[in-house]
């Protein structure tokens, strides 16, 4: 019992300096190269590596049989198991790791946030679609390793056509959203940080996964849509191209409305005004009734925040002007003789 012991705390003694040393090499790495995160990020391997280590040692020194006294083919039937589970687990933390670095590493060189938004969303899903992969080829080889599974596996080969057309009917709608996510990734219809309209609710892309996206409303509720809704049903993407928006305002005034005092006022307050980017305005009358006229006010704004802010200001600083100002020029409604 003495010498299966010395053995597996040897195994543990190993691990631990293998996840120390080479945790220590990354930390040197990191302090040479500040700007680049791959190898901070890679420093969460180091779990997942320590145990590729340990279950590699157990099953070459084969301690446990003799220290539990199990039989050795089950013991290392299961720490190899344990041993691809641990593999798939180190290449999904590779993975991400690597992918995180090269969209941090993007980050800091663009300088368009269009093309950054583009890039996060393609990363992320690409992300998720190579983690997924790992986890279905790793427990499938898991499988195969029981025999069997592998008699089960040769008869399932022989009716594959079948089976084939029953999966793809019952998978129908996963397969739909799965395709619908690479379309979204590649296609560059809608990214993370979009501001988008969904039947009828405004808000911006937080999350894009293979199956769902996350839409963060104004109010901060969470709309989950399916990926397939993007690429089967219309929808507004107010930041694709250019997140600046024309912003309007339409006032009903009365017919004596001063237009002229209240363009100068208009243009005064967007010259004071931080949500204004500078580049165009106008006021109209657009429409007339037989007691008011129509007044619409356009501007421009950055963003689809900075739009709200200047509608809200643009609209209760005019009205302002003209109770203060122009009383007369806000509608009445007149009986009688017209007063």
């Amino acid at each position: 019992m003495l010498w299966p012991l010395l053995t597996v705390l040897a195994v543990v003694a190993v691990t631990l300096a293998v996840g120390w040393l080479v945790d220590r090499a990354l930390q040197r790495a990191g302090a040479r190269r500040p700007d680049a995160r791959v190898w901070v990020l890679l420093r969460r391997c180091r779990v997942p590596l320590q145990l590729v280590v340990a279950v590699g040692l157990l099953m070459a020194g084969r301690p446990l049989s003799r220290l539990f006294d199990l039989p050795n083919r089950d013991v290392q039937h299961a720490l190899l198991l344990v041993l691809i589970a641990a593999l798939g687990w180190l290449a999904v933390r590779i993975t991400a790791a690597l992918l995180e670095a090269v969209l941090s590493r993007y980050e800091t060189a663009a300088g368009d946030l269009s093309r950054l938004q583009r890039v996060h969303t393609r990363i992320s899903l690409l992300r998720r679609m190579v983690s997924a992969l790992i986890a279905v080829v790793t427990v499938a080889v898991m499988l195969l390793t029981f025999a069997a599974m592998r008699t089960v596996g040769a008869s399932l080969l022989a009716s594959a056509g079948l089976i084939g057309v029953v999966a793809g009917i019952a998978a129908q709608s996963t397969l739909g959203n799965f395709f619908a996510g690479l379309q979204i990734a590649f296609g560059d219809t809608v990214r993370i940080g979009d501001t988008v309209v969904v039947e009828g609710q405004q808000g911006t892309v937080e999350e894009i996964t293979l199956t769902y996206l996350v839409v963060r409303l104004w109010d901060y509720r969470r709309l989950i849509v399916p990926v397939s809704y993007f690429v089967s049903k219309p929808f507004e993407n107010w930041t694709r191209k250019d997140p600046g928006l024309l912003a309007v305002v339409l006032l009903h005034l009365d017919h004596t409305t001063p237009m002229p005092e209240l363009r100068e006022r208009l243009s005064g307050i967007l010259l004071d005004s931080a949500h204004w980017d500078g580049d165009e305005w106008a006021l109209r009358v657009v429409d007339s009734t037989p007691s008011t006229v129509v007044v619409r006010a356009t501007m421009t704004a950055r963003s689809p925040e900075e739009t709200f802010l200047l509608r809200c200001q643009v609209r209760e600083e005019l009205l302002a002007f003209l109770r203060d100002e122009h009383p007369g020029a806000l509608p009445r409604i007149r009986i009688g003789d017209g007063r």
